[in-house]
């Protein structure tokens, strides 16, 4: 269903943004934990995403008055972004030693 920019309230745009907001202050306080249970995460990231479709949709963050939320929301994203990568490359190299482990196994069963 197509939100038209005259559909959604004042208040109701300020509510969105902030919604949006929380969602994404809570993924990066979950992802700086570590060990996140994935279906929560999982879950703030489908809300997130509604949220963006109807924010996107009445072209909220495209109003000057609202500049400032939208520079603030971009840090946010960008923060989770790269919390989530470094965790990324923190697993990569957690599996490539495990890969390296297994491989050296392997080759000492040969022997034994």
């Amino acid at each position: 269903m197509k939100v038209r920019n005259a559909d959604i309230i004042p208040d109701e745009k300020t509510y969105l943004l902030d919604e949006l907001q929380s969602l994404l202050e809570e993924q990066i306080r979950l992802t700086h934990r570590g060990n996140l249970p994935n279906n929560h995460f999982e879950l703030l990231s489908r809300k997130a995403v509604l949220i963006v479709e109807k924010i996107k949709q009445a072209k909220i963050l495209q109003r000057p008055e609202f500049e400032n939320r939208r520079k603030h929301l971009q840090k946010l994203y960008q923060q989770l972004s790269l919390i989530i990568a470094a965790q990324k490359a923190d697993i990569t190299e957690r599996i490539s030693r495990v890969r390296k482990a297994k491989k050296t196994m392997r080759a000492y069963r040969n022997y034994i």
